[in-house]
């Protein structure tokens, strides 16, 4: 279980915070709901979506079928992948970044697969509950996703000099998004700055290993 250890308990860390805070959600906000978490600039606001990660969507039923499936299926290469770079010592930093692009995957597939079977719609007027009396609100693979952390920082208006967008409305941070979506994101984004440390210390690694075989 040696190098392991750091990889699981990261994952079963954002895992558990992210279906917990989805959980909560879904039971105790309706639809459209939110409230303040720090004044107009972090709020916690309950939406849902049948498509990727910050929302975005992928066309219809089978799109939503298609992607579910494609979703477990990557996440079983990812898995394997991650199993391959402990097993291989590849870098700690890296194989952790791994980590939190998995779970966070993971956390997605979780909603998109199960919660259309455990959970009652959620709309406007009404809190879903767990495991209702006359079954979910879909099928196996037909769950929405749960998004709920918002940051609308800056909001205002382009000045009318602006080019293509003079005098129209501007929100930023406008997508709405979870744990799930915020671990991928940080785990792409940290092997973006920092690959060139990990695997310029993978190779050196290599060529020391390969060293020493010529050697013997």
């Amino acid at each position: 279980m040696k190098g392991y250890t750091r990889p699981l308990l990261l994952i079963v860390i954002i895992l558990l915070v992210d279906q917990l805070s989805k959980f909560w959600v879904k039971l105790h906000m309706t639809i459209g709901q939110d409230f303040k978490v720090i004044g107009n600039k972090f709020l916690i606001h309950f939406i849902e979506n049948n498509g990727m990660a910050w929302g975005m969507e992928f066309g219809g039923e089978f799109g939503k079928l298609f992607l579910t499936l494609f979703r477990i299926i990557a996440v079983a290469g990812i898995g394997y992948g991650l199993y391959y770079m402990v097993k291989n010592k590849y870098h700690r930093g890296f194989i952790l970044n791994v980590a939190l692009i998995f779970a966070g995957a993971l956390g997605n597939i979780i909603d998109s697969t199960f919660y259309g079977l455990i959970f009652s719609e959620s709309t406007f007027y009404e809190k879903a509950t767990l495991f209702p009396a006359g079954g979910g609100y879909s099928s196996l693979f037909h769950g929405k996703v749960v998004d709920m952390l918002y940051f609308p920082l800056i909001e205002g208006n382009f000045p009318s000099w602006f080019p293509i967008w003079g005098g129209e409305h501007f929100l930023f941070f406008r997508p709405v998004f979870n744990i799930a979506d915020a671990a991928i994101s940080v785990g792409v984004f940290l092997i973006l700055i920092f690959q060139r440390r990990y695997f310029k210390e993978e190779h050196v690694e290599r060529e020391y290993a390969n060293s020493e075989i010529l050697e013997d």
